[in-house]
């Protein structure tokens, strides 16, 4: 067999191996929103008892006076932001960092959720969030301005250069290490 033939051979069993991670990446995304309504639906497996008691964990809802109601309006708030962090990690478009927003939102909802004491559960998470959106959506004001200066500059369309923009690590790591 030439040199040739052996490395098309080759690269086509590399492109072969990128396609199968990709399928079997893409199944697990497809598997994760497709178990989502069961996941919340799972507050229907806690007790509408105001201590909740299982070999793992006790439970007392002082506030909700039933677990199965704390249980269901956690769920509330960890089902979307489920679905944000997922959409965070999956998308490639410049301005994901702006998703960074509402997913810390959603977190600091959760933290007051569990805070029993508080008898306002949406209320004042918005303050705190203020610092982080302070340095995000500068930055992507700012990377939104670079990209019509180079519009106005250069013969690219505005796909070609959200192309140039998009972060493409090759593994599992350097995408998590390219949000932080």
């Amino acid at each position: 067999m030439s040199k040739q033939k052996l490395e098309l051979k080759n690269g086509e069993l590399k492109s072969l191996h990128t396609d199968k991670k990709k399928f079997i990446l893409g199944s697990f995304i497809a598997l994760m929103i497709a178990i989502s309504p069961y996941l919340f639906y799972l507050y229907e497996s806690v007790p509408d008892d105001k201590v909740w008691d299982t070999f793992l964990f006790t439970y007392d809802s002082n506030f909700y006076e039933s677990a199965q109601i704390a249980f269901w309006t956690l769920s509330n708030k960890l089902i979307p932001l489920y679905f944000l962090i997922l959409w965070f990690f999956t998308c490639r478009h410049w301005w994901h960092h702006a998703i960074i927003i509402p997913i810390l939102t959603y977190i600091f909802q959760i933290a007051f959720i569990l805070n029993e004491d508080m008898k306002y559960v949406d209320s004042f998470q918005f303050k705190y969030s203020i610092p982080i959106m302070a340095i995000i959506i500068p930055s992507i004001y700012l990377i939104r301005a670079r990209i019509f200066n180079r519009l106005n500059t250069v013969d690219k369309t505005t796909q070609e250069l959200e192309d140039e923009l998009k972060f493409k690590p090759k593994t599992f790591w350097g995408k998590v290490k390219q949000y932080f």
